[in-house]
């Protein structure tokens, strides 16, 4: 059994939580689909944190990269010790193995910091990551240009298989009490593949498959093959939650590491950022976009079958297959984007010090805050619609 993270206190359900909880009854599926960043996603731990102290417990985690971590974390861990495992994997990973932390890791962020030092600190813990490695994570690979598809990267990440066998139960993981769906990459087909618990027994390997992000991270082997992070093909699962004729109401939080939205970069380091930014950047507006038109699509075809006489309907075949494919389900896609700080830069996805992950982490939960303030959002959409979004930083 793996070590118990340590335990924390939760907090109070607030009339809020019961508005909110009130809502969340009505669906018959509660998702959280997380995105791949790296260092960024210390953002999600803050909404899962929130959701937990409201008492909202997803029953279908996927993620990719940084993500499928996180989502392990979370099935792999009973509801109410779910914050307290993530609190424990990102204090582990954001130590340095070699040089001492900094004095002013250890406050909750950066803010007592001048402004103008942010960057300069947050761009050395980078530096620090990248010729140190992160403890729990992974150290530099040693002599590099191994022969073999595991060695073949900078890095090595014994350690996160150590991390994830301590910190998750994979017997719960695998239990079905909660779904979990990973993405990642076959190197030798270049096609996207999902690990689903529903459909398969998931160990760490499939988890460190999912961030296996070359050059800096080799691919892993399952069952004969290899493969390497999702986020080289799709870096957002959403269309796997959300994919295929609907079969369940369904209430999704999906949460971003990467804003598509940005300013034109000034310099060679912004472009980098920016780059970034656009690369792995969910297109959560075209594929709900999709989904909405697949909709009002279901509706028009309910409506259609119920001009022809039930008598002709009863014993059609077509008008069988039209009438599952057209089921009134409906999708509600809660959408938190994480936003960038002052002392983010280029290297924001692997700077793992630790009052930056701190305020990455408030930062979700200031979010998550802001949007449980609107239960409304959380209602079940009308059968005329079928499929909402709603996002705190556009709507609030």
């Amino acid at each position: 059994m793996p070590a118990q993270p340590r335990t924390r206190q939760p907090q109070e359900p607030s009339c809020r939580a019961d508005a909110v909880l009130a809502q969340v009854r009505q669906y018959d599926r509660v998702a959280l689909v997380l995105q791949g960043g790296g260092a960024l996603g210390a953002y999600q731990c803050g909404v899962v944190q929130a959701l937990e102290d409201c008492g909202v417990h997803p029953n279908w985690v996927a993620g990719i990269s940084i993500g499928s971590i996180n989502a392990a974390l979370i099935a792999g861990n009973a509801p109410g010790q779910r914050t307290a495992a993530l609190q424990t994997f990102w204090e582990t990973v954001t130590q340095q193995p070699i040089l001492p932390t900094l004095p002013w890791e250890h406050g909750a962020a950066l803010g007592w910091i001048p402004e103008p030092l942010q960057p300069q600190l947050a761009a050395w813990q980078g530096l620090r990551a990248i010729f140190e490695g992160q403890r729990g994570f992974f150290l530099p690979r040693w002599p590099l240009g191994g022969h073999q598809p595991a060695q073949a990267s900078f890095y090595d990440t014994a350690p996160l298989r150590d991390t994830l066998t301590r910190l998750i139960d994979f017997d719960r993981l695998n239990s079905g009490e909660t779904r979990i769906s990973v993405g990642a990459v076959n190197v030798r087909t270049g096609n996207l593949v999902v690990f689903d618990s529903a459909e398969m027994r998931l160990g760490p390997e499939h988890i460190m498959a999912s961030g296996a992000l070359p050059p800096g991270f080799a691919a892993v082997e399952i069952d004969g093959e290899f493969y390497w992070d999702g986020g080289l093909v799709s870096n957002t699962p959403l269309s796997q939650v959300l994919g295929g004729h609907p079969s369940h109401h369904t209430l999704v939080f999906q949460v971003d590491l990467w804003s598509a939205e940005g300013e034109v970069p000034q310099t060679l380091l912004d472009v980098a950022e920016r780059q970034k930014d656009i690369q792995y950047s969910s297109r959560t507006r075209t594929i709900t976009t999709t989904l909405q038109r697949a909709q009002q699509q279901r509706r028009i075809l309910r409506e259609l079958l119920d001009r022809i006489p039930a008598s002709q309907r009863k014993n059609d075949a077509l008008c069988q297959q039209v009438r599952e494919m057209a089921r009134d389900k409906r999708y509600n896609v809660i959408h938190l984007i994480y936003r960038d700080k002052a002392f983010d830069g280029q290297g924001k996805d692997y700077n793992f010090g630790r009052a930056e992950m701190r305020s990455h982490w408030r930062s979700g939960l200031d979010d998550m805050h802001r949007t449980l303030d609107h239960p409304d959002w959380f209602a079940l959409p009308g059968a005329e619609l079928g499929f909402v979004t709603h996002d705190v930083h556009t709507q609030a």
